[in-house]
This record gives structure tokens, sequence and C-alpha cells, in this order.
């Protein structure tokens, strides 16, 4: 994994499968993303907002450069949203834990997406994300 050079408020970072639960891994991506000053976009399918950011309900409503995209969604949802990532075109994608995927980051590879299995977390407070 390597660092990603720039400030933090100039790359803006998906997570797909925020949630609004305070407590879920998701929701605390979402808020040390903000924390550290990304600007973050949540993906939910129902929620209005997460840690006070306005969610966008799908990956095809966000438009402009995704530089991370950030996966909460087990390999059967993520199936579902295979197109619409590919079309959403991030600079990376982050697999985190139990939302591995061998058949979503194949295709990812073949567009030349960089695809890697990590904790959003983890890269956060060890600064490597």
């Amino acid at each position: 994994m390597q660092t990603n050079p720039g400030k933090p408020e100039d790359h803006v970072v998906v997570v797909l499968g925020a949630s609004p639960k305070a407590g879920r891994f998701s929701n605390m991506a979402v808020r040390q993303l903000q924390a550290k000053g990304y600007r973050v976009i949540p993906v939910h399918p129902t929620a209005d907002s997460i840690a006070d950011l306005p969610v966008a309900h799908e990956l095809r409503s966000i438009s402009g450069k995704v530089h991370t995209l950030t996966v909460y969604l087990g390999p059967l949802h993520s199936r579902e949203q295979l197109e619409d990532i590919i079309a959403l075109a991030p600079g990376r994608v982050i697999l985190n834990p139990g939302t591995e995927s061998p058949d979503l980051e194949a295709r990812l590879r073949s567009r030349q997406i960089e695809c890697i299995q990590a904790c959003t977390l983890v890269m956060l407070r060890s600064g490597q994300f």
C-alpha cells in the first residue's frame, strides 16, 4: 500500500455501504475520514444523512472525480453494484475485511483501477490512507 500525496481536502472518498448506525465500521470510517479533512460521500439506499453529511442513495448519482471508493458491502451485494463501480472510475478501491471479491478485483484491475484489500480505519490510523 502506498500513501497518498496531496491534501485530504483534494480527495473525494466515497463510502459504499455507509451505515447511519454509529457503532458500525462504515460509520466510523465516514466520521474519521471527515475528521481528517477528506471530502466524504456516504452511500446508503435509504438514509438521508450520515454523520451530518448528505447521502447519495446510489453510486450512479455521484458525478465528478472520485479518488477512493471504500467498500463496506459483502461480495453478494457488491456484485450488484459492479457496473456502477466501474462507471464511477475511482482512482482506487479499498475492499475492507469481509468484502473481498475476486470477481470484483479482476474486473477493476482489467480497467486499470487499483484495488486493495485493507481496512480503511487501520489505513487512516497508520497514515497509509
